[in-house]
Parts: structure tokens; sequence; C-alpha cells
């Protein structure tokens, strides 16, 4: 039986894995440079590279979150890290950019299972009052993987050659998925929610996962669900490019040191964000007890925070501006990621969360992330990289506007009707 707080240690094992998740995927931004000399890139194909990742990503997370419905989670999460890693170790025998574009796409096939599967299981451990907690501080995670892939890919690349970075990536994760093999346990589907409903509610033995037709019909019936994914959409355009081209900009522009332009890149960003993430998940956690789009409320206003900063950092010439530009842009942003999924699972039911984190994925990475790369590889070349990244931040206003419109006009009525049908199906506990 799992001790009280054992529900807090599956957030600090998956944290393990989503650093992994993110370090992995983060490292072949860094040796950008380094790649277009060794294998005589253009810019256009350093694009198609990033979003080689984004595209493959996004085609599968729908179906791999169908998946994350139909089998153990646990099964899901540690399987797929054991795939994207021995993927990432594998990257080190590319010879040619054909290699690199396999490499980096089944590396996009490998990964696109763990979102869904783990969002779904936290979701069962943490209800309402502790969820976006729960997320925001597993998303800190993706900040320090970010950092760490970053550094560490140019460092080591600096000094040893950029293919040494992706076999210590790859073998740690390896090892790490055999290790918490004994510690992770899933929980049953959907027993936090009925604990929020009904406080002794005993939950099903098993839930049965919702059928396809049904799931479709779910998410075209809720608003608060559509918004929420054309905002990632846009977000994630935005943030694709921060990942894929800031490394390079700040080599090309301010004459950085590949190390440097990969820490400067990822530092200041990732590390507000760390902080602002677990204040973005308190605080909303706080709001949703006072309204149902009390989470999407917080995502909106950090996100529309976050263009003028992003915009900024692409255009100003001082090193110490795009310093203070990056580290603003990262706290605004840790308050939209906290709670991207959370938001979600407050109007779909247990059953159908691994395939609306897929279906979110898939919008925010295909149509989102897999494009952006190659936008501004091409603009670049027009207008120059700064202008192309910085036109970029419209995106978020965007984003900004579909969020208060999903909290002030849908969340309500959206969130009331799956307590229905949360009641509907609760069984009462034994007399």
């Amino acid at each position: 039986m799992p001790s009280k707080n054992y529900k807090w240690y599956v957030v600090g094992m998956l944290w393990c894995i989503a650093f992994f998740n993110y370090a992995d995927r983060q490292a072949v931004f860094s040796v950008f440079p380094l790649l277009s000399k060794e294998f005589n890139l253009s810019d256009d194909q350093l694009g198609m590279l990033g979003s080689s990742f984004a595209l493959v990503y996004g085609l599968c997370a729908p179906l791999l979150g169908r998946v994350a419905d139909r089998v153990r989670r646990k099964t899901a999460i540690l399987t797929g890290l054991q795939v994207w890693s021995i993927v990432c170790a594998a990257t080190a025998l590319s010879r040619n950019f054909t290699h690199l574009l396999i490499f980096r796409a089944a590396e996009g096939l490998g990964e696109s299972v763990y979102f869904p599967a783990s969002m779904s299981l936290i979701s069962d451990y943490h209800g309402k009052k502790t969820r976006s907690r729960a997320m925001g501080t597993h998303q800190t995670s993706v900040y320090v993987g970010i950092i760490a892939g970053g550094f560490l890919s140019g460092w080591i690349a600096q000094h040893y050659g950029w293919r040494y970075s992706f076999i210590l990536f790859g073998s740690c994760g390896v090892l790490l998925g055999l290790v918490l093999k004994q510690f992770l346990i899933e929980p049953l589907r959907g027993a936090a929610d009925l604990a929020d409903l009904q406080e002794g509610a005993i939950p099903p033995a098993t839930v049965p996962p919702m059928k396809t037709g049904e799931f479709v019909k779910l998410i075209f019936s809720t608003p608060t669900v559509m918004l929420l994914m054309a905002a990632f959409m846009c977000e994630n355009f935005t943030a694709m490019v921060l990942f894929t081209w800031m490394p390079t900009y700040l080599y090309r522009n301010f004459h950085m040191t590949l190390a440097i332009a990969a820490f400067t890149a990822t530092f200041y960003v990732q590390i507000t964000s760390l902080a602002g993430s677990p204040i973005g998940g308190w605080f909303a956690d706080l709001l949703r007890r006072k309204t149902p789009g009390g989470r999407i409320y917080v995502q909106a206003i950090g996100i529309l925070l976050e263009a003028p900063f992003a915009a900024w950092c692409a255009l100003t010439g001082s090193i110490e501006w795009l310093i203070v530009s990056l580290i603003f842009w990262g706290l605004c942003k840790g308050f939209y990621e906290a709670n991207i999924f959370a938001s979600v699972f407050d109007v779909i039911p247990a059953e159908a969360r691994g395939t609306a984190t897929g279906f979110m994925n898939m919008m925010g990475w295909l149509a989102g992330g897999s494009t952006a790369p190659i936008v501004v590889g091409y603009l670049s070349g027009r207008m120059g990289l700064g202008p192309a990244m910085a036109v970029t931040s419209l995106s978020y206003v965007i984003a900004s506007a579909l969020l208060f419109i999903a909290a002030r006009f849908f969340a309500t009525q959206d969130t009331k009707r799956l307590e229905m049908r949360l009641a509907a199906n609760a069984v009462a506990p034994a007399l």
C-alpha cells in the first residue's frame, strides 16, 4: 500500500524521466554550428532537422495517447524512455544529413508516448486541489532538462565532439528506466476525481477507454478544449523558435562560443521558468477554487506577458537587455506551462486524458512546433534571423486572446458537464 506522500514521490520519479525527455531533444540544437560545418548544411536544412522531431512527435501523439488510455501507463512510460534513449545514443552513428533526419524523427516517435501517459497518471494521484502544483512541479524538469541538454551538449561538443553528448544522455536514460521499474506504481483511473466529487467514493477497478467516435464528439462539443488546443499551437510555435534558433542566433550575432551560446539560450529562460511554474501552479490551484476558469486565466495572463519579452530579446543589440528579456520571458512562460494539461483535465474525464494529451501535443508540435523552425529558417535569409524570430511573438498575443475567451465564456459550463458525468458514473460506497 503506497504511503500518503507517495503521490509526490510519483511526481519526483516522473520528473527524472521528463528531464531526459527534454535533455535528449535539446542536445541537437546546441551543436547546429558544428553539424552545419561537418555536413555542409544550410539554414533551411537546419530548420528541417529541427522540424523533423516535431513533425513525427505531433503525428504520433494522438495514436500513442490512445495507447496510454488502453495499457498500463507505467509500461508505456518506461518503454518510451528505453526507446528514445537508445535512439538518442544511436544518433552518434550519423554520417550524413539523412541519418540525422532519420534519428531525430525516430526520437520523436519514442518520446511522443511520455506526456499522454505521465499526465494521465499524475491526474489519478492528484485531484483539483493539488493538480496544478503537481504538474507545475513536474514541469520544472523540462526546464532543467533543457538547460542541461543545451549546455552540456555544447560544452561536450566544444571539447570532445558533438557525438559524445548523445551517447551520454542516451545511456543514462536506459539506466534510469531499469531503476524506476521497481518503484513506479500504476494507479486506478479516475480515483482522484471521484475523491474530489464524493468523499469516500469507490473508484471502479477499471474504467473502460473511451471509443474514438465518442472522444471526437466530446472534443468538438467542448469549446474549452478546442480553444486550449489552439492556444497551445500558438504558444508552441514561438517556444520552438527559442529552442531551435536561439543558440545559433547568439553564436552568430553576439559571437559567443558554442557552450556559452547554448548556456545563454537555455539558462535564463529555463531557470526563471523553474520558478514561474510552481508559482503558477500554486496560483492556479488557488484561483480554480474560486472559478472554473481559474487555471486558464493564469495561463492567459502569463502568455500575454511573454510576447514583448520574446520580441525584444531577438531585436536588442545589448547583451544586458537580452538577458533581462530572457529572464522575464521565462518567468511568464512558467505560469502558462504549469497549467497546460491541468486546464484540459478540468473538462476531460480520466478515461480519455491520455488521448486528450496526445491531441494537445499534435496541435502544439505538428501545427506549431514543426512549422516554426522552417518558417524562421526561410525568413532569416530574407530579413535576418533576429527579426524573423521577433515576428513569431505575435502568436503569443493570439494565444492569450483564445485563453481569455475560453475562461470567460466556456469553462464554467464545460466543467459542470464533466462533474455531472462523474456523478452519474460514481460507485457509491458499500453500506
